[in-house]
């Protein structure tokens, strides 16, 4: 079985002269808090892939890609292995907090996610994977 490409966006801003980073409330209870990310498309690039998802995801346009930080591969809850693809973006005119429906369809569909900044990688606990490299972004 093929591993599933995701591609993860660390959505970065400085506020005060300290970095920040972009996550957000699932209104899932089990699905906890997030960074954006997304399922990579057969044949799609994965700088590509997270352009489309921050833009599906967040509602954000005026973001510009960084670099890729790091790629892993990861066992996720259900078995699946997934080739992850981690990326620093930055933004520079942000609110602080907004709420958005995500626009890619499917299980997020009919869903409004809660967007906010944090400003440590120990601020708050993430969903499982998601936090793995915000050392690369804080130190």
């Amino acid at each position: 079985m093929n591993p599933i490409k995701k591609a993860y966006g660390y959505v970065t801003r400085i506020k005060d002269g300290k970095t920040q980073v972009l996550v957000f409330q699932h209104p899932i209870t089990e699905a906890g808090i997030q960074v954006p990310k997304g399922t990579v498309k057969p044949n799609e690039d994965t700088k590509n892939a997270v352009i489309r998802e921050m833009k599906e995801e967040t509602g954000l346009r005026n973001f510009k890609v960084v670099d890729l930080i790091t790629e892993d591969f990861w066992e996720n809850d259900d078995g699946a292995i997934h080739n992850r693809f981690f990326y620093k973006l930055t933004v520079d005119v942000v609110e602080d907090k907004w709420d958005y429906k995500p626009t890619g369809g499917d299980k997020e569909e009919g869903l409004t996610f809660h967007y906010f900044w944090i400003s440590s990688e120990n601020e708050i606990e993430l969903i499982r994977g998601h936090g793995d490299y915000l050392n690369l972004i804080f130190n």
